[in-house]
């Protein structure tokens, strides 16, 4: 088990930003073809200290939800969820395009929202490729992603690519403001700039620009115009894991802490697709989880989330949670 301290949460990301590892998107078609092969990369730390900068109350926000989620993990029955403990969570996407083919349809939108309801569901056709770590794959984790095409505002915008800023998250900035605050997922697809693939608001943050946001061409699984290592919507349950406060399993720094006690110690982040039997450099030299949606592998070779993590994503919407108001 990974040694947790509170105060380490200061230091947790508050967004998350992935990259295609592409120049740019001005020939998307051409993009869409390529492997990727270099992988995802991340400009957390640095979007990190911008919101720091912009509200000095962040850190102590995210200490105090550290400390109830650990509250919540060591004593889960303290706190009731619903019946049966299934939360229906409903989901509004937000498309903004500057041209047709981003104006995605909605049967790209919905074979997202399956991947979703598969993934969170432990119903993904390949949840059992998790060797050696059946003992701690998450099972169904009870969440429902609901979504019908009412549910999605649609945008036009001579804006051609977005940044880290939130601006696609405000109308007074050309982008779409959220709806239902506090009790809805707010998903933006737009084509994001500097090859982000996409990026998270962790619990703490302003309920204003809560959400996540995904590219246009890794948003979705099928016979879409989606890149070839990012084709299978496991960008956005990697977003959705880091909105119901999971941390990249590699803590963000070498042989980090991601607050999880049965995910092994990773080196660093993984990319690709790597090979059986990866081990981590970190003490003790445990097998890697590579498999995990919280790694940087390619879509297809990520898989599952551990029981301990699963845990903490339901911490969030307990009773006394920061998301407590999606349970009616």
């Amino acid at each position: 088990m990974k040694r947790l301290s509170v105060l380490a949460a200061a230091s947790l990301l508050l967004f998350f930003g992935c990259s295609k590892s592409v120049s740019d998107k001005e020939n998307v078609e051409e993009e869409v073809e390529q492997s990727m092969t270099e992988g995802r990369r991340c400009y957390s730390y640095e979007v990190l200290q911008a919101k720091l900068k912009e509200d000095p109350s962040l850190q102590k926000r995210m200490d105090a939800i550290e400390a109830y989620t650990q509250d919540y993990i060591n004593n889960p029955g303290k706190y009731r969820v619903t019946a049966d403990g299934t939360l229906e969570l409903p989901v509004h996407v937000n498309v903004i395009y500057s041209n047709a083919a981003e104006n995605i349809s909605d049967a790209q939108i919905q074979s997202q929202i399956d991947v979703l309801n598969q993934d969170f569901g432990a119903t993904n056709s390949d949840y059992n490729n998790a060797s050696p770590y059946q003992s701690v794959r998450s099972g169904d984790i009870k969440v429902r992603f609901l979504w019908t095409p009412s549910n999605t505002t649609r945008k036009s915008s001579t804006t051609t690519s977005w940044g880290t800023n939130d601006a696609m998250k405000r109308s007074s900035a050309g982008g779409i403001d959220p709806t239902g605050l506090g009790t809805t997922l707010n998903i933006w697809v737009c084509n994001l700039s500097n090859s982000i693939l996409g990026y998270a608001q962790f619990p703490g943050g302003s309920s204003a620009t809560d959400g996540v946001v995904i590219d246009n061409n890794a948003f979705g699984k099928g016979s879409f115009p989606l890149y070839a290592n990012f084709n299978l919507g496991r960008t956005a349950t990697h977003e959705v894991g880091h909105w119901f406060n999971l941390r990249h399993i590699w803590g963000d720094r070498r042989c980090g802490d991601d607050f999880v006690g049965d995910t092994p110690a990773h080196d660093g982040a993984n990319y690709g697709c790597p090979a059986s039997g990866h081990t981590s450099k970190c003490s003790g030299r445990p097998l890697e989880m590579t498999m995990n949606y919280m790694d940087y592998t390619d879509d297809r070779c990520m898989y599952m989330f551990s029981s301990g993590q699963a845990s903490r994503m339901k911490a969030t919407y307990a009773p006394g949670g920061p998301r407590a108001g999606l349970i009616p």
